[in-house]
């Protein structure tokens, strides 16, 4: 059980229950619903406390408690936490300067309410050992202790753990549990670890762990679900504050989809398939998000949005850290906006997920990301120049002059007039290329394609005869995905 601030994110992947403490004078403050807003991504009990109750007026003070429980119980409403217990209490009456004689009021009838509400959690003690650390600290004579809570599996005496972070090996000297001494310890308690040898000032919060069991990594791929509350939108190449196991770390993000004939198939949150392809998206999708402008016009406008506003039921992102950090799969991410004014009214968390990936190597982006098949579904539009002969035409206006046309030869092409073109290859230096049509232009389309002559211009204008008239208008369109991460640049054809 924590009482939860946002500042303390990390903290947020050991919670039971959360009890959330209001202010009965103010109520919900920005940093309150924050609270909130994590206590539903990591825990499934709330208490409400609602604090400072001496500090209202005696005569109104139980309508100003019932004013103020109304208003909590319409916040809860729509969240898991729907019908949750609320209780008054003056945790300090007169405030800290207050004489100690001032009797808590309240704290017996709360303390009741929280062991009603505490479940002993089941403790699997198997597994890899991992403890998140949240105090080191010196005892002269004895050596460094750490204190936290043992996330999986246990700890005995003598054995071995490492600081990963540090790469640091240490025996375990001995423990201790709320000053008792013990020798061994399971995932859910709190405990002491002292080590020899070892500086403190090397870790305040951090992860110690079996052995080898955890690795650093510098990206990572999470399942990620918008937070709501969160105002802005989600969009690919922003920077937020990342949230994973016990470090709060700044990183950038690209969103990303299912193909759309997928969108509607089930989450999966605990790995990710490399085989699969996956649609780039500039920004996270959620029902009313406009999809931003991109070099590709209208038509690449409308790419990654589902027909009919539908959205996939699943999400993911590519998060690149400034600076790695260690943690475990499956571990909660939190992305934030801590930097935002905490006075102002608005929420800062932005996402959370699951963290299915870690990307391990530093150089990442040439070792793992081309296995990483995200495309942009392109769509390109040109028209017929003129006709060759019965199986060839001339295009243009569909590539820039500089654009290397190698690589699209072979995708297909569709004529406004009907026929499948095949692009052969390049056509000069102006960017035009040749279209092999497998099929033949039909009569209707070479009849459309063959310039006619003018008539003879009348005398002393100037029109010279026998001039032809220019083809009529035939449009070419070509649909390819591009691979986002694939180094050669291939261009691959879209159904």
């Amino acid at each position: 059980m924590v009482e939860l601030e946002p500042s303390a994110l990390p903290g947020a992947q050991i919670i039971d229950l959360m009890m959330l403490v209001i202010d009965v004078t103010k109520g919900m403050q920005t940093q309150s619903a924050e609270c909130l807003v994590i206590g539903q991504i990591a825990c499934q009990k709330l208490v409400v406390v609602l604090n400072k109750t001496d500090l209202l007026p005696e005569g109104k003070r139980q309508a100003a408690i019932e004013k103020m429980t109304k208003k909590m119980q319409k916040t809860l409403e729509h969240t898991r936490f729907r019908g949750a217990p609320i209780i008054p209490v003056a945790a300090r009456p007169g405030g800290p300067d207050a004489p100690e004689t001032e009797a808590p009021q309240g704290i017996p009838e709360l303390i009741e309410l929280l062991t009603s509400q505490i479940s002993i959690p089941r403790r699997d003690p198997s597994g890899p050992f991992l403890m998140s650390v949240d105090h080191c600290f010196s005892i002269k004579g004895q050596g460094t202790v750490m204190t936290g809570t043992i996330l999986s599996g246990s700890v005995s005496l003598g054995d071995s753990v490492e600081i990963p972070t540090l790469k640091v090996v240490r025996k375990v000297k001995s423990m201790q549990m709320f000053h008792t001494p013990v020798t061994s310890a399971v995932q859910g308690d709190r405990l002491g670890i002292c080590v020899t040898q070892f500086d403190p000032k090397l870790l305040e919060r951090g992860l110690v762990c079996a052995p080898e069991s955890l690795h650093t990594v510098h990206a990572a791929l999470v399942s990620v679900e918008k937070i709501p509350y969160f105002r802005g939108s989600l969009q690919t190449k922003a920077k937020f504050h990342i949230t994973v196991g016990h470090e709060t770390v700044m990183g950038r993000v690209m969103f990303f989809s299912p193909a759309p004939d997928s969108f509607d198939h089930e989450p999966v949150l605990d790995s990710f398939d490399f085989s699969q392809e996956y649609l780039f998206q500039e920004q996270y999708l959620c029902p009313g998000s406009v999809p931003a402008e991109t070099d590709g016009g209208e038509a690449d406008r409308r790419v990654g949005q589902a027909s009919e506003g539908r959205c996939p039921r699943q999400q993911w992102a590519l998060v690149e850290f400034e600076k790695p950090v260690t943690c475990p799969r499956l571990c909660l991410v939190i992305g934030s906006r801590l930097d935002a004014d905490i006075h102002a009214n608005t929420c800062r968390l932005a996402f959370h997920g699951v963290l299915l990936h870690g990307l391990e190597d530093k150089n990442y982006a040439e070792s793992a990301l081309p296995g990483l098949r995200v495309y942009k579904l392109k769509h390109k539009h040109g028209v017929v120049e003129r006709v060759m002969d019965d199986y060839s035409v001339i295009g243009r206006s569909l590539f820039k002059k500089e654009t290397n046309i190698q690589l699209f030869v072979g995708l297909k092409v569709h004529l406004s007039t009907g026929e499948l073109g095949v692009i052969a290859s390049a056509f000069g230096q102006s960017g035009k290329f040749k279209v092999h049509i497998p099929g033949g232009l039909s009569p209707e389309s070479k009849k459309i394609l063959t310039p006619t002559l003018k008539k003879r211009g009348r005398a002393g204008r100037g029109e010279e005869a026998g001039q032809p008239e220019p083809v009529q208008h035939v449009a070419l369109s070509l649909s390819f995905k591009r691979y986002v991460f694939d180094t050669h640049k291939r261009m691959v054809q879209s159904p």
